[in-house]
């Protein structure tokens, strides 16, 4: 279900499918085989009590991992901001033709990193990638030959600076990479698969029961959604926006056109 993740709708759909058909198989048990005697059902309202329980406290468990992990990638794209802008500052402690190299490699790598937030086709995922790759390396190389040319601690800290701008890449990177496992979301159907197989199977009316049983598959489809809504990086409604990489981008250049990838 990991790459069905990615899609919060398809969630919603394909897991309402699943569950809607087995409390519907559930019910179908239930009037194949009758009515259980009375103290059967006493044991199966328990373990239908404690099994909607273990149900709700995996939801709970995964939204606040997809919780977590959305809060993970904020904080790195704030984390971001505030390298790259602390860099293009310090920039002013080197000699004026390189320090102007860097404060535009800057800019324009800075407008990659805005689009890495904005992409959505993977396809121009790589092209930003394969940019912003091709950007760290000038930006190394720009200042690789200052800084052996001056290796004094003002440059030292020059050139710390730009280690925090390329590495805070990596752990934005990180943060879109690191996703509710695969055996969260297998854990949490199998349960809700269980709980609405024993819900069809409980349900007593006939007619009552029919209409009643979309209900359960619903609320559990919902709130799949939304954990795979908040997940997932992309594809979802909940996104993280480049909100901190943008003011960075205006206040460096406020004369940036509508046509910079940054919009």
């Amino acid at each position: 279900m990991e790459g069905i993740a990615e899609y919060p709708l398809l969630v919603c759909m394909v897991s309402f499918t699943i569950l809607w058909l087995c409390a519907r198989l559930g019910r179908f048990f239930f009037l194949k085989q009758g009515k259980p005697e009375k103290e059967l059902r006493e044991d199966f309202n328990i373990i239908l009590a404690a099994t909607l329980t273990l149900l709700g406290l995996i939801i709970g468990f995964s939204f606040s991992m997809a919780a977590d992990r959305y809060d993970q990638r904020r904080y790195y794209e704030e984390a971001e901001a505030n390298a790259i802008g602390t860099e293009y500052v310090r920039a002013d402690f080197m000699p004026e033709a390189p320090a102007n190299q860097i404060r535009e490699l800057l800019k324009g790598y800075l407008d990659q990193r805005i689009a890495f937030y904005l992409a959505k086709d993977d396809s121009e995922l790589a092209q930003i990638t394969a940019r912003t790759t091709g950007l760290q390396a000038e930006l190394w190389f720009a200042i690789r030959a200052p800084a052996a040319a001056q290796p004094n601690s003002i440059m030292a800290l020059v050139v710390s600076g730009m280690n925090d701008v390329l590495n805070s890449q990596g752990y934005a990177q990180f943060g879109f990479w690191n996703r509710i496992p695969k055996g969260s979301w297998a854990l949490m159907l199998a349960i809700a698969i269980g709980c609405n197989l024993l819900v069809g199977y409980g349900s007593r009316s006939v007619t009552a029961g029919t209409r009643l049983l979309p209900i359960l598959p619903l609320l559990v489809s919902v709130a799949f959604m939304l954990i795979a809504d908040i997940d997932a990086p992309r594809h979802g409604f909940i996104r993280v926006r480049p909100q901190n990489l943008k003011s960075l981008a205006d206040s460096l250049d406020p004369n940036r056109t509508a046509t910079s990838p940054a919009k």
